[in-house]
């Protein structure tokens, strides 16, 4: 074949594979319904189910009738444990009550309940319950019944000197509000049906996060909602009243009331159709975007009605956030959902403005009759159809890692191909579990392509997963053969749920208008869109974006900050200057966000900050040595402003220089490991949670029987985490360091057994070195983990499908010969700290300024802010003590993170520190690879790190004898 030729037909298979893919992917509708026709979907398969579901518990109660008539809860006498009492005309209820009403029902059924409650002032997260009907927990989602509070602007919108709008902070407003008992995911859109028995029954409330008041409890007959017809025929409407031609418009930023801090008006530039728009200022213009996707989410609108009549109403909204997808709300008008058809009101993928004016589904808008006066809006995030969809999606990954472990238990994690298992020998259930299993995914399919109108790549990997159980079926060598992507895919399948659970919507305003009035529209086209980018263009050329807040171009009279971390965190930093340090203070402060490597660079030119934000100890001490950064400890207040923090996160901050040990920063974060657990999977084996390394090493052969394993963190090639061997030298009585700094001790008995443990979990008891600890945990295989503790903000967003199945625990500890158990862990955590300067002006400002960031009420502010911002995956590790209490954690869970952080022990920072954990990765890299003697390897490495620290001791003239 020619050269032409076959390039001619490489370009042909290249078009071929792309139709291919065009109709897998979007074009092809796909159908395939004969893959489970006539099969029951339904059916459980023995030891391979999810046991407790909601769906379960209605198929149970199906023949049920619903409730007839509304039954309120004498809510004045009951049973409690824990703090609960009467205060005023509502129970007030503490973290960890349990309180029981007796509730007499007259007719057997089914009932919604319904709750009206008051928040008070606490850590600002949604109040959490639990509900057991008659002692009994009725189903696992009445474990976690979440409740809203009341978030609003603090103050009116403010300008800086530079004539930007600056978003106000958010503020709680305590008072009543009615909530029906529902999924705290958004999967089931209805209110849940409980169960109650005919005659004298029990409703408890465990209350597992937050105090609240509960003010009423009622059941109630299982909701229904009216047609628009009966909607329209409800209305008390005069026969007479004139149609008019009122347009009231409504700014979506301008919403007085949300379900969450994190829903406040942002700014868009990108858009000339956003109003108001402007790309010299930041001005507050719309409302929504990343963090208004959580089912169950809302945003309030106060609409003044100038006079009776019938009004329709259009939302300008944009859907710019997932291709092939729709975004839902429910729109509430006056606190009610007024018809059916506005329990899911869906917005299409586009990425410009749209005026979608609420009509039926031939485009006739709805009439609302609204009277005289203030009426409110309320758009509440909806996963509409896709919620029974994600629901069976959450279930399926649950059963298909149920499938993965069975098989694990058999085969190992890396089978061997051409050995035969005989999988439909030993595990029947495993077989028909993956039979059925395809067909669930097959209807899955064909449910998501009926609601969306395409297949997207969200979809694709149910369909991927769905044709290789449907091989493994046929061919059960294929399992060997694939056995690994089979894991992927599940994993890929849980981030698809949690993509497709995603329901982003902006809103730039609210339009009511008269049925006689013109609807408006909205103009965006490539003229308007060319003139909007050429004066973004212009103006990009005259508007410092780098500046951030009030800008003071008088630097004898401000001082400088530098920040490394984010866009988010330094606006937020930069608005609580302007607002609380400036105005108390009257201290000046210009606020940078700047590249971490930019730093020392403007330092040794003389054109550095006066504070440097947010950067490791290591950075400090490193500052310090070279005369870079002020010692702390100069300011006669400094041990007040370091009481709230324990020593161990001040160690590495601090510096000998051979005359002094100075503190050279001030702690914003905190970091340390803890052990998270799979409470599901230790009960399958028969496990209880460890205490003590022994503990693990004890369960290992449990564990490891049935092909699952434990995860310690390794330095690895990506990172070069020794913080568990740092923390087992401090369990075992040893230090890292001599206390002059001059040496290290890890060469001593302490440190060799330390040494020797650590290295014996992979190499004698084979844990592995390399491994994802998120998904493995996910899919159970990996059941206990040591990791850091942000860990669990991870877990709560990216693993939705185990909610309420896993936990942390404190850190496992070494037995002592007096029986006690150290459970001393390595800490570390970010800093600020101060160029060195000889302005003593700028010395007393910049410490002014430091002591007000890492202060408590700082400290909480940011840190809510933060969550506000970026949701619960950006809950901040605050060093405070006193900040940690007030943050968004569980009263369990907070027990849990303030003993540990009274347990933990920091890395010093010395002069050729850096050569230690270089040198001690080498020395447990090579006892792995290389299976030498542990203490050998050890003692090599340890000389070679003292004379590194001589070395760089003589360049700072330390002394070394």
């Amino acid at each position: 074949m020619t050269r032409k030729g076959r390039n001619t037909l490489i370009i042909v298979l290249l078009i071929a594979l792309l139709a291919a893919a065009v109709i897998l992917l979007g074009g092809d509708s796909g159908d395939f319904s004969a893959k489970y026709k006539d099969s029951d979907l339904s059916a459980d398969v023995t030891g391979i189910s999810r046991e407790n579901t909601y769906s379960g518990y209605l198929e149970k109660h199906a023949d049920a009738v619903s409730g007839d008539t509304e039954i309120p809860v004498d809510m004045q006498t009951f049973e409690a444990e824990g703090t609960a009492e009467v205060l005023g005309d509502g129970i007030y209820t503490e973290d960890g009550s349990k309180v029981t009403w007796k509730v007499s029902v007259p007719k057997a059924g089914m009932y919604n309940i319904r709750m009206e409650y008051t928040t008070v002032e606490s850590r600002g997260v949604d109040v959490e319950r639990e509900v057991l009907i008659n002692g009994e927990l009725p189903f696992d989602g009445a474990s976690t019944l979440c409740f809203s509070r009341l978030w609003t602007d603090a103050t009116t919108v403010k300008k800086d000197n530079q004539g930007n709008e600056i978003r106000p902070s958010q503020t709680e407003r305590y008072e009543k509000q009615t909530a029906y008992f529902r999924d705290d995911m958004g999967y089931i859109v209805e209110p849940y049906q409980f169960w109650f028995e005919e005659g004298e029954n029990t409703l408890t409330m465990n209350a597992v996060n937050e105090k609240v008041i509960i003010n009423s409890l009622t059941l109630t007959p299982v909701q229904r909602s009216l047609t628009y017809a009966e909607y329209r025929e409800a209305q008390q409407a005069p026969a007479d009243v004139k149609a008019n031609s009122e347009v009231i418009v409504i700014q979506g930023e301008a919403s007085t009331v949300r379900s969450a801090p994190s829903l406040y008006a942002r700014y868009d530039r990108s858009s000339p159709a956003t109003e108001p728009n402007d790309v010299y200022h930041t001005v507050m213009n719309y409302i929504g975007g990343d963090p208004w996707n959580i089912a169950g989410q809302w945003i309030q609108w106060d609409m003044e009605i100038p006079q009776d009549g019938w009004y329709n109403i259009s939302i300008k909204a944009r859907q710019m956030y997932q291709r092939g997808a729709m975004s839902c709300r429910t729109v509430y008008i006056d606190g009610a959902v007024p018809f059916e058809d506005l329990e899911s009101v869906s917005f299409k993928y586009d990425t410009n403005w749209e005026m979608r004016t609420l009509s039926d589904e031939n485009g006739k808008p709805f009439e609302f009759w609204l009277t005289a006066g203030t009426h409110t809006i309320r758009m509440e995030v909806t996963m509409g159809e896709m919620g029974a969809v994600l629901e069976q999606v959450e279930d399926s990954i649950f059963r298909l890692n149920q499938i993965y472990r069975k098989v694990l238990v058999l085969t190992g994690a890396t089978p061997d191909r051409f050995r035969d298992y005989n999988i439909e020998g030993v595990y029947p259930e495993v077989m028909s579990a993956m039979e059925l299993e395809s067909k669930r995914l097959y209807k899955l399919v064909d449910d998501t392509v009926a609601i969306t109108g395409q297949k997207s790549d969200r979809v694709a990997v149910a369909q991927t997963l769905a044709v290789q159980l449907e091989s493994f079926v046929k061919d059960r060598y294929r399992m060997t053969e694939s056995f690994t992507n089979f894991k992927d895919n599940i994993t890929s399948l849980g981030t698809a749920m949690q993509n497709m659970s995603e329901s982003k919507l902006d809103v730039d305003m609210i339009v009511v208008t008269g049925t006689e009035a013109k609807i408006p529209s909205v103009t965006e086209n490539f003229f308007n869109r060319a003139w909007h980018e050429i004066r973004s263009c212009f103006a990009s050329f005259f508007v410092d974006y780098n500046a951030l807040g009030d800008k003071y171009d008088d630097m004898n009279d401000a001082i400088e900050v530098w920040i490394v971390t984010g866009r988010d965190q330094s606006t937020v930093l930069k608005t609580m200057i302007d607002d609380t340090f400036t105005p108390q203070s009257g201290i000046k402060v210009n606020v940078k966000l700047v590249d971490a490597n930019a730093i020392l660079t403007a330092v040794v030119a003389g054109n550095g900050p006066d504070v440097v934000m947010s950067v490791s100890g290591w950075f400090a001490v490193n500052y310090a040595m070279r005369n870079a950064a002020e010692d702390l400890t100069q300011f006669d207040d400094f041990e007040t402003a370091v009481a709230p923090f324990y020593q161990s996160i001040l160690d590495p901050l601090t510096y000998n220089d051979g005359q002094h040990a100075g503190v050279y920063g001030l702690p914003e974060t905190q970091n340390f490991n803890l052990l998270f657990y799979r409470k599901d999977v230790l009960d399958e084996l028969g496990l209880g949670i460890p205490q003590s390394w022994d503990d693990i090493i004890n369960m290992l052969p449990t564990i490891q029987g049935n092909s699952l394993t434990v995860g310690v963190p390794f330095p690895d090639i990506g990172l070069a985490d020794i913080s568990i061997f740092n923390s087992l030298i401090y369990q075992n009585g040893g230090d890292v360091y001599a206390a002059d700094g001059r040496k290290t001790l890890i060469d001593s008995e302490n440190g060799v057994a330390a040494f020797k443990l650590y290295t014996s979990l992979y190499n004698d008891y084979g844990l592995p070195i390399v491994y994802d600890f998120v998904s493995r945990f996910r899919s159970g295989e990996m059941p206990i983990g040591l990791a850091s503790y942000a860990t669990y903000n991870t877990l709560m967003v990216s693993a939705p499908e185990i909610r309420g199945l896993w936990d942390f625990t404190l850190f496992p500890g070494t037995i002592q010969e007096d029986g006690t158990l150290d459970r001393t862990v390595h800490t570390d955590g970010l800093c600020s700290l101060m160029v060195a300067t000889d302005d003593e002006t700028i010395k007393k400002n910049a410490w002014e300024f430091m002591k007000w960031w890492v202060s408590e009420e700082s400290q909480v502010r940011f840190g809510r802010e933060m969550e506000s911002i970026l949701g619960a995956s950006a809950r901040y590790q605050t060093a405070n003590r006193g900040a940690l209490k007030q943050l968004a954690w569980s009263s369990e869970q907070l027990s849990i993170l303030e003993e540990q952080m009274s347990m933990t022990r920091g890395f010093p920072e010395i002069a050729g520190g850096y050569s230690t954990t270089r040198h001690i990765t080498n020395a447990i890299r090579k006892v792995i690879n290389e299976k030498i003697d542990p203490r050998e390897s050890l003692l090599n490495y340890t000389r070679t790190i003292n004379e590194e620290i001589k070395i760089k001791r003589r360049e700072f003239n330390l002394p070394i004898d």
